[in-house]
């Protein structure tokens, strides 16, 4: 019988097909003593399985580049933590057996970022896979994950890992479906740079049978279970002309009546950069630096290796924009040379900004490195800083770029609340305006975003996450300086055209939201956009302001 579901949709297209499950979790070892003469070879064993799933997940990360690599790379520093495996050591000297060792190891540690507040408790789901993948080796038995199929399908989940999806082959996974995450989640950042269509917070999606013939549409976040052949005909078709429209749309991003809107792209690193071209990005606005340095944890990369990363981003982009964030380690980004590892609340501690202007040295190396690999390029540099909070942190980063001789705009990130309460303030000492609606989101409203129940909290079509972003808009308008958004929120393109009305000056996104975003701006006039903001803004649901954008955007 037909049913329609509803999840939360963050990635665009359609995928028809049938379902097919994530493979199940590894079974919870054997609680079994073993002798003491045994111990060195089941710790060998242990460190052995560690450090070949660790390998393991840095291999994807490299066959995947992008920002699929720094996140499979930060499960991999997960995988060898130190004090974990010293945990680990501790148990097998007492009798336990290599695998049971790892799991009740993982087991302790779960329990104290489950019990760590939102952001930490959202790790949980990559710390299991972690554990999972390394006793699923101890043990003999295939790793959980993607199951084999000679035939295309739907993939339905209770949550994705990274180590899955950024590897997912789009010509077998036409779509997936997860009753976990939320709009900003690692899966849905990963499924919008893949390109496949995905819903995810969708309650009780594990419970659709196997086989069962489903439509997914991304957009919507509408899944259809056993569709008639006239629906599936109907989305067809939708999807086929919504595919015309995008080839049709070229050129730079502008309202119907003219007005500009610059579609920039989000990359992770060089191997970003040839979607973002050819899905004609009009340069990036947000280039997330970390990936150089995930490589090593212990110590950050040398200038020359900066250098020549940065290089290969900027040359892309000839007279284009290009927007770097530097470094933003902390949080469920660690690295050993640089954050703390006893923090009890790392979203809240030194992440970001705070952690540069701890270590000197770093910042000043990256500042040097961006000046050296900007010299003799026609591209426009702009240099923004992560976690600004106020007007002093704002001072310290422009001082600590024009302290290396950097000759670029310096910028600020609005992703806590009280930075943009006070964009006037921070405008005074750079010269524009980012924001980061992921994290501004999770700050205002205290939910991860990678916690499904709290999804709806995420949701950047909230109004108060709106007000927030015109208080952004309107002090950089009166300081005559600009405000882009970087967040996924740019991604969405009804949403797109509120954000232009309520004063945002440039939208980036990954690479395969642009053509969507094009289109839909190439179809409204600047007066709609104004209309949609205020609209928006005058709810009190994320739903609400959806439907209300949605209505004047469509001419009702």
């Amino acid at each position: 019988m037909t049913e329609t579901l509803q999840g939360v949709g963050v990635s665009h297209g359609v995928a028809i097909g049938q379902v097919r499950h994530m493979g199940t979790a590894v079974l919870e070892p054997e609680a079994r003593q073993i002798p003491a003469e045994d111990a060195p070879r089941e710790q060998a064993r242990a460190r052995q399985a560690v450090d070949a799933v660790a390998a393991d997940l840095q291999a994807r990360g490299n066959l995947a580049g992008g920002e699929a690599q720094a996140v499979l790379e930060a499960q991999a520093l997960m995988a060898q933590d130190p004090e974990l495996m010293a945990d680990v050591e501790r148990r097998i000297n007492v009798g336990s057996s290599a695998d049971r060792a790892v799991y009740d190891a993982f087991a302790a540690y779960r329990a104290l970022l489950a019990a760590a507040g939102d952001y930490l408790a959202g790790r949980v789901a990559d710390l299991d896979d972690v554990r999972n993948r390394i006793v699923a080796r101890l043990m003999g038995v295939p790793m959980p994950g993607v199951p084999d199929s000679d035939e295309p399908y739907v993939l339905f989940a209770r949550d994705l890992a990274p180590a899955d999806t950024a590897l997912l082959d789009p010509t077998l996974v036409l779509g997936f479906v997860t009753e976990e995450g939320g709009p900003t989640s690692h899966s849905a950042i990963l499924a919008r740079a893949l390109g496949v269509p995905a819903v995810v917070a969708l309650a009780d999606a594990t419970k659709t049978a196997e086989g069962v013939l489903v439509a997914v549409d991304g957009s919507t976040g509408a899944v259809i279970v056993d569709p008639p052949q006239s629906t599936q005909d109907a989305l067809r078709v939708e999807a086929a002309e919504r595919k015309a429209a995008l080839a049709a749309s070229t050129g730079p991003g502008r309202t119907s009546d003219g007005h500009t809107v610059p579609l920039l792209a989000n990359v992770g690193g060089p191997a970003d950069v040839p979607a973002a071209v050819e899905a004609g990005a009009e340069g990036v606005g947000l280039f997330r630096t970390e990936f150089l340095f995930l490589d090593d944890s212990k110590k950050a990369p040398s200038e020359d290796a900066q250098v020549e990363a940065y290089r290969k981003v900027l040359e892309a982009f000839p007279e284009g924009r290009v927007v770097v964030r530097v470094l933003d380690a902390g949080a469920d980004k660690p690295l050993e040379f640089l954050t703390p590892a006893d923090e009890p609340n790392p979203a809240l501690g030194v992440r970001g900004l705070r952690s540069l202007l701890d270590h000197p040295e770093v910042l000043g190396t990256q500042l040097r490195a961006l000046a050296r690999a900007v010299e003799g390029l026609p591209v426009h540099l702009e240099v923004m800083a992560p976690m600004v909070a106020d007007r002093q942190d704002a001072k310290a980063f422009a001082d600590a770029c024009r302290e290396a001789g950097l000759k670029a705009k310096f910028g600020a990130m609005v992703e806590i609340p009280s930075a943009a309460l006070r964009a006037h303030s921070i405008l005074q000492e750079v010269e524009f305006l980012s924001l980061g609606t992921n994290d501004l989101a999770q700050y205002t409203f205290a939910a991860d975003r990678q916690v499904g129940a709290v999804a709806r909290l995420q949701d950047p079509w909230q109004p108060a996450l709106l007000d927030l972003i015109v208080m952004s808009a309107e002090a950089a308008k009166a300081t005559g300086k600009s405000c882009g958004v970087c967040g996924e929120a740019a991604s969405d393109p009804v949403l797109a055209c509120v954000l232009t009305g309520l004063g945002v000056t440039s939208l980036s996104m990954g690479a395969a939201s642009i053509p969507y975003v094009r289109a839909k701006l190439a179809k409204v006039t600047l007066a709609q956009c104004v209309r949609a903001a205020a609209a928006a803004r005058a709810t009190d649901s994320a739903a609400d302001a959806r439907a209300a954008a949605n209505q004047v955007l469509s001419g009702e």
